[in-house]
């Protein structure tokens, strides 16, 4: 049986404010079980972890004009804050799938990790903390690094955020991920590892992922398309230019070309199906269909981009590849017009739970303790 999976990326430890979605984690985590959920995909800092578990960090807005994270400098310290999230979420019958964006603090701890034998270290003395904890039976599965290897979430491959994108399927980055798990695994040999990714679809025959767990890739409508090009959204963090074509255009763009739109993201999902098959992987998303970027908005209408997800939903659930599915990257508590409407979240993860898994797949299932 699939599991029902949302990110709460970094959300969950930066947006405690009054009215941020996460000053009450039972309050939240209730309200998720609610709607059929039962687990969650978050960062973990291990790069903070390693360096000072419970030191505070200042950490830098990666964006203002997105609502996750928090859009101005903000002080966290991440344990035992982790643990005691992951208790939180044990208490409601929430699994954790462990991931990191690697957020840039004042410091920019992350640019240490030098090698994928490092990259490894860091997450084992996370782990570590966890199994003292004993927090590490509720971790579904450890995602080593967001969408890698993007230079937003990767920078020690390039030397900042900016730089031409590797290929998965160059050397650099598969002798970096093939290494970075064994390594880990050699410590964590019951945990399930992945690197997730985004983009890079048209040769995942050439990605070595044989050392992969799962697969977890990240797709969209908006990004798989031409539709970013059509309407002008160029994912700028710090300037309103880029929500404002989308308020103008997004709407009338994809109802102009719905059916095309639909067709090419259907095939999306059915190559990475396929991916899975050829590969012997489950797959996992966790970020995904409609739009990669959206908010609570004035002129953005929640309407098409929930019906949206419901079909890519319905038709990647059909496959049998996915032994984890989320509704969207948008099943947060800040996201109000998507969140408030608890029907349709027990539609979706119904839909989720109940869908077909593959014979191949089923005996790969675990779920943790």
């Amino acid at each position: 049986m699939p599991y029902a999976i949302t990110m709460w990326d970094f959300s969950w430890l930066e947006r405690r404010w009054p009215g941020a979605g996460f000053e009450d984690w039972d309050a939240a985590l209730g309200e998720l079980v609610e709607r059929g959920y039962d687990t969650v995909r978050i960062d973990a800092y291990p790069h903070l972890v390693a360096a000072g578990p419970e030191r505070t960090w200042q950490l830098l807005p990666q964006w203002d004009q997105q609502d996750w994270g928090a859009p101005a400098l903000v002080e966290v310290q991440v344990l035992p804050a982790l643990v005691e999230f992951i208790v939180a979420a044990r208490a409601h019958g929430v699994s954790v799938a462990l991931s990191t964006w690697f957020r840039q603090d004042r410091d920019d701890t992350r640019m240490r990790i030098t090698s994928p034998q490092e990259h490894a270290r860091v997450w084992s003395e996370t782990l570590r903390h966890l199994r003292d904890a004993d927090a590490l039976d509720s971790v579904r599965f450890v995602d080593l690094c967001n969408e890698f290897p993007l230079p937003v979430w990767a920078p020690f491959l390039y030397g900042g955020t900016k730089g031409e994108l590797l290929r998965r399927s160059g050397e650099r980055v598969r002798a970096w991920t093939t290494t970075a798990i064994r390594e880990l695994r050699s410590e964590w040999p019951d945990l399930d590892l992945t690197f997730s990714v985004t983009k890079q679809y048209e040769d995942v025959e050439g990605q070595d992922v044989s050392e992969f767990d799962l697969l977890e890739p990240h797709l969209w409508m908006a990004s798989y398309t031409d539709f970013y090009q059509r309407i002008g959204y160029g994912f700028e963090p710090f300037d309103p230019i880029g929500y404002e074509h989308v308020v103008a255009r997004a709407l009338p763009t994809y109802r102009g070309d719905q059916e095309r739109y639909d067709r090419e993201l259907f095939e999306g999902i059915d190559r990475l199906a396929d991916w899975s098959r050829a590969t012997g992987k489950p797959l996992v998303t966790t970020e995904c269909w409609s739009m990669v970027d959206y908010k609570d908005w004035p002129g953005l209408d929640w309407g098409w981009v929930k019906e949206l997800n419901e079909r890519a939903l319905r038709r990647a659930a059909s496959t049998g590849r996915w032994i984890g599915l989320a509704t969207s990257n948008f099943c947060s508590p800040q996201f109000r017009g998507m969140w408030r409407d608890v029907d349709y979240h027990r539609r979706l993860t119904e839909l989720i739970v109940s869908s077909p898994v593959d014979d191949d797949l089923a005996m790969l299932e675990r779920t943790p303790s």
